[in-house]
């Protein structure tokens, strides 16, 4: 098998574990190009068919385009597809940066989503080489009954072998995409011909959200909500330019999505242990 067939078994052995272990699961798609290939991976795991649904915490803050493709999908895919609203900012941490505020009104979606339905495992499309927090995490990672992340008590994982029976009230996170890298994702998306957001692909920017960007060559290489995330200079248009350009860039990720650490670096730490994904 070559670098990304070895990628894809992992991870369709993570999901089939999952499926086979925890007795409610469900998978977060947030439209972006990680949460998709776990689609298309679950697609891959279980012959076709996804057999948990999709929860989408929606904070009425995506971009146009996004919302476009979410409709479009939901419906080509036939995906049993949860739309939660997510509460409004007023009930967030008074504390945190504006930005992290927003984003943490997915935080407290998501708590509500599986209290309500029940669910024990929750799959996200997180990765290790995203963020420093991130890094830290494991495939099968414990929240507990507050939903909260104690990056200080994670189970180990060796050989393949995951922790998934913990005390009650426990619920776990399963993330298959760990080991992977955002130039994997990106081959991955070009080998598989899997269809991204179309924001994904440099256009030029005028104005956004107040921002004027002068008509610049710019994308996005991170996707979240409208005023706390912002594209990126780039003229890569094509498969092919951004996994050039990737090959290359010193620039972060999420440089486009600063979660307010501006005025607070601590701001996603803090998300993060009140479970952020």
């Amino acid at each position: 098998m070559d670098h990304l067939d070895q990628l894809e078994a992992q991870s369709i052995y993570i999901l089939r574990e999952a499926w086979a272990k925890l007795d409610r699961l469900a998978m977060l798609w947030s439209f972006g190009k990680d949460s998709t290939v776990m689609i298309w991976l679950a697609k891959k795991a279980f012959f076709g068919h996804i057999p948990f649904p999709l929860i989408h915490c929606d904070t009425e803050l995506e971009m146009e385009e996004v919302y476009a493709y979410r409709d479009q999908y939901v419906k080509e895919w036939s995906i049993d597809f949860v739309s939660h609203l997510c509460p409004p900012i007023e009930q967030t941490d008074a504390t945190l940066p504006w930005a992290a505020r927003v984003a943490a009104r997915k935080t407290l979606g998501l708590k509500q989503v599986i209290e309500k339905h029940g669910f024990q495992g929750i799959i996200a499309g997180i990765r290790r080489d995203e963020e420093g927090t991130r890094a830290k995490e494991r495939y099968f990672s414990p929240r507990g009954v507050d939903h909260g992340w104690d990056v200080k008590d994670q189970p180990p994982e060796f050989w393949d072998q995951f922790k998934t029976d913990f005390p009650p009230g426990t619920s776990l996170r399963v993330h298959p995409l760990l080991h992977w890298t955002e130039l994997d994702i990106w081959h991955y998306v070009q080998r598989e011909g899997i269809p991204v957001v179309p924001l994904y692909f440099a256009q030029a920017y005028h104005e956004m959200e107040g921002r004027d960007f002068g008509g610049k060559m710019m994308r996005f290489r991170s996707l979240g909500e409208r005023g706390i995330t912002w594209p990126v200079e780039s003229g890569a248009d094509t498969l092919e330019k951004i996994i050039e350009e990737l090959r290359v860039t010193k620039v972060s990720e999420r440089s486009g999505r600063p979660m307010g650490a501006d005025e607070d670096e601590s701001s996603f730490e803090r998300l993060r242990a009140a479970g952020y994904m």
